[in-house]
């Protein structure tokens, strides 16, 4: 499978120059973030990727909806990959709100408030990756999914720390 890291967002934008969290809930993609988005998503073409998914905040859903719309993929939205709740910009979106918006992407039985109280601890975030782990690696194709996702699930997988719209190959 393919991880990918959503797009610069308006929170990265600040915390990169300040380390400060500008307290910005589920912050969008800037234009910057955008144009890294479909670079990413254009990359990815001829890859054999069959699906994406995708984590339900802001961010990634509109990562994923860049690179669905370059690669003629279906989304499905999955909580698994969230972000780790640390940061003000990692409290969500109710799902009513998100299917306004993205209400073509399947968002199977996501609950109104999903997203989990700040302070995940890493032990936290270490029992979700595993069990993303678990479940994909029962998966027949998923050698063939895209998952769109964040800095720190993707550091929980991997051990790496990605940059914005950074794609890595993952074996589950």
């Amino acid at each position: 499978m393919i991880l990918l890291r959503h797009g610069e967002s308006h929170f990265n934008v600040v915390f990169s120059k300040t380390r400060v969290d500008p307290g910005i809930v589920d912050p969008g993609l800037t234009d910057e973030g955008i144009r890294q988005a479909e670079a990413a998503a254009a990359a990815l073409a001829g890859r054999g990727l069959r699906r994406i998914m995708t984590s339900p905040y802001t961010r990634t859903l509109h990562t994923a909806e860049i690179a669905a719309e370059v690669l003629g993929l279906p989304v499905e939205v999955e909580p698994l990959v969230r972000e780790r709740c640390f940061f003000v910009c990692d409290i969500g979106s109710p799902r009513s709100e998100l299917i306004d918006r993205w209400g073509h992407f399947d968002f199977g039985e996501l609950p109104e408030r999903w997203w989990p109280e700040p302070d995940e601890t890493e032990a936290e975030l270490a029992v979700r990756c595993q069990a993303f782990r678990d479940d994909m690696a029962q998966k027949e194709d998923w050698r063939y999914v895209l998952v769109v996702s964040h800095w720190g699930f993707i550091r929980g997988l991997t051990g790496e720390a990605v940059t914005n719209a950074t794609a890595v190959a993952f074996q589950p």
